[in-house]
């Protein structure tokens, strides 16, 4: 097949027509108010990390001095940042445009988001004293002079600056910072069966004489700004530090990286703008974002629900697993027959229960687990700590490099550490990502293992709103060879031989290779071929090659791909035996689900690898095979169900233009319709 710039899709183009699936939620207006304003919140939260991240990388390669095609889908890096900007800024006034629309009718069910110039007398005095009593006392705030180094600004912050204008003295100027430890959203006394709530921002602009009355001015005014900057971590080489130290420094110093965005009011004077770009040395090469009057929409996240159920999704009551009781033994449950459980819709209440039970259980000698993401308070780690506080012979990887997440596994890490608990941070070179935990338990003199694998991380925080699955069996089989991968973690030089897993970075390329030839085998051969795929990205080129190999042969490929997607489907003589649907909805999909027909005896994985590079190539990643027959049967009904999404699934197609799939079939909304499935397998 001749390579030329149509056969992928660029993966930062992609995955900005990702976010503009998130911003299509919040124009939705069947989607309930208050979760518009939170997906706003989604959306810009997402483009925080990817400014700090993507955009920050391509450009580190513009800056080299290199091109960029190769590595960008054929795109020059200059051109893509360019075309990234553009893209951003049609977005962030398309998501203005929404917020306006939200204001009005939020009005119309008497919630009034209100401004420093619409406070009345009756909320004067709330306010005032809220600024002094709570605001106030940690109120940063930085006066700004040509002649004096700017301090690092922090981009988890967004920051008012404040323009003092005189006849008589030289106009002064000041940044304030508005911390995320301040609450955004201030809900002010309810009037009249009204409710009104005002920004952080607006008590500033209000109390800006406040704030600078030791200062004479004539005038006085505030406008945002927002800075973003390059996510990467740098490492020193000091051996005498630990790795913990390392990396806790290389988390501070985040804050004083290369600056990659930088959003304004686009009402800021022409004048303070250019003092500002100067301060910072910000010139041309950054991605400069004229934006509206308030930043860090993110916030909007936690926007106060003021008790409107109504103005919510209806909140779900987690489903037990059919057959699994979290009153009896897990380890007795699982020794007869393995068990899936699919968090949201079930509780995520039987990992910890299993962990539990393996902690306190006199027969469990050893429990190893890999940790990649975990709650602020975690009861997975507590029930780790606990279970060696029982003398259990605990071994956790946990990865302390988990993007933004690395101060709180770090602080974990310690606290574990202090426990006497065994660590791996991770393997040189390589993030451990994949998501399993296997205990062993002496039974009749003899060591029997238990343990789960899953698609998601061990966090009870997104397990309340990230579907994943995770498969709790008994199976030696495969709990033989997840124990081979921990002793991958203790010596990395010695390379195991799998059977069962598929386990990168070592064979998850060949063996799904070697899947995906049987496929094309069959299919030549006039036998059944299909594929089935779930997943969050593919912006593999040799996996995207693969696949076209297969549609060519006539494999029938159907895809679920929430997010980025480089391969380009129904291309005739390329990829027309291809169809591609994104869902994005009240939760966010995170199953990664293989399904390959096998001549109709259907092979099916669950894993925690996305068929991107880093997950084949540089990650420790783990698929695991399903063997239980039930199981592999509610996997593809599972699958369908989503496949035959036609409410909130869209159509991936070489246009990305995000239509959504509407037919004449009856109504199928994924999510909703499988929480049904499951309550209904409960009644059966």
């Amino acid at each position: 097949m001749t390579k030329d710039k149509n056969i992928y899709i660029n993966r930062e183009l992609s995955w900005l027509k990702f976010n503009e699936r998130v911003l299509q939620e919040a124009a939705d207006k069947d989607v309930p108010l208050i979760e518009r304003l939170r997906f706003l919140g989604i959306f810009s939260n997402n483009l925080d990390e990817f400014f700090k991240v993507r955009y920050a990388t391509v450009k580190r390669i513009y800056e080299a001095g290199k091109g960029g095609k190769s590595e960008l889908g054929g795109i020059k890096a200059g051109d893509l940042l360019e075309e990234i900007t553009k893209i951003v800024i049609k977005q962030q006034s398309y998501s203005l445009e929404i917020l306006d629309e939200i204001d009005i009718e939020l009005q119309n069910e008497n919630i009034y988001v209100i401004n420093e110039t619409e406070i009345d007398d009756d909320h004067h005095e709330f306010i005032k004293n809220y600024f002094y009593q709570e605001i106030s006392p940690a109120l940063v705030v930085i006066m700004l002079n040509e002649d004096v180094a700017l301090p690092e600004l922090m981009d988890i912050s967004a920051y008012l600056t404040v323009k003092m204008s005189s006849k008589e003295n030289k106009d002064q100027v000041a940044l304030i910072e508005i911390s995320t430890a301040m609450d955004r959203f201030v809900v002010l006394p309810s009037k009249n069966g009204s409710n009104y709530i005002i920004m952080v921002d607006d008590i500033l602009r209000y109390c800006l004489d406040d704030i600078f009355n030791i200062f004479k001015y004539d005038s006085i005014s505030a406008h945002m700004i927002k800075i973003t900057r390059d996510g990467e971590l740098d490492f020193d080489s000091d051996l005498s530090k630990s790795f913990i130290d390392k990396l806790s420094e290389s988390v501070k110093d985040r804050q004083s990286g290369a600056p990659v965005r930088f959003v304004y009011d686009m009402n800021i004077e022409q004048k303070t703008l250019n003092l500002l770009l100067k301060l910072m040395s910000i010139d041309e090469k950054e991605s400069l974002i004229p934006g509206g009057r308030y930043h860090n929409r993110r916030d909007y996240m936690s926007f106060p629900s003021l008790g409107r159920t109504d103005l919510l999704y209806a909140k779900i009551k987690p489903l037990p697993v059919k057959g699994l009781s979290l009153e009896e033994s897990i380890f007795k449950t699982i020794a007869k027959k393995d068990y899936l459980v699919y968090t949201p819709y079930h509780t995520f209440s039987y990992i910890v229960k299993f962990l539990r039970e393996a902690a306190l259980d006199p027969k469990v000698k050893t429990i190893k687990i890999t940790i990649y993401r975990l709650a602020q308070i975690s009861h997975v780690a507590s029930s780790l700590i606990n279970a060696a506080k029982n003398g259990k012979k605990v071994t956790v990887s946990i990865e302390l490099r988990a993007r933004f997440d690395e101060a709180a596994n770090i602080t974990y890490a310690e606290q574990m550490q202090d426990e006497g608990i065994k660590m791996f941070f991770g393997v040189t070179g390589l993030k451990v990502h994949c998501k399993m935990c296997v205990i062993e338990r002496e039974e009749d003199y003899k060591l029997v293992r238990y343990g789960f694998i899953s698609t998601g991380n061990f966090n009870e925080s997104t397990a309340k709103i990230y579907t994943d699955f995770t498969l709790m069996t008994a199976s030696p089989k495969i709990l033989k060879e997840v124990n081979k991968v921990f002793d991958f973690f203790e010596v990395n030089y010695k390379i195991n031989r799998y059977k069962h897993l598929i386990t990168s970075p070592h064979y998850t390329k060949s063996k799904l290779f070697g899947l995906i030839d049987k496929e094309i085998e069959s299919a030549k051969n006039g036998k059944p071929a299909y594929i089935k795929l779930k997943m969050n990205s593919i912006s593999s080129y040799k996996m995207i090659d693969k696949l076209y190999e297969a549609s060519r042969a006539g494999v029938k490929i159907q895809m679920i791909v929430r997010g980025i997607c480089c391969l380009v489907p129904g291309v005739k003589g390329m990829s027309e035996n291809i169809e591609i649907i994104s869902i994005v909805d009240k939760f966010l999909e995170h199953t990664r689900l293989y399904i390959f027909s096998n001549q109709n005896d259907p092979k099916i994985y669950i894993s925690s690898a996305d068929w991107m590079t880093r997950n084949i190539d540089n990650r420790v990643e783990v698929s695991c095979p399903i063997y239980d027959e039930d199981i592999k049967v509610e996997l593809k009904h599972l699958f369908d169900i989503c496949w035959n999404d036609n409410v909130k699934a869209r159509i991936i197609n070489e246009n990305q233009d995000n239509t959504y799939r509407r037919n004449d079939n009856p109504k199928v909304r994924a999510q909703f319709d499988t929480y049904k499935y499951y309550l209904n397998n409960l009644e059966g």
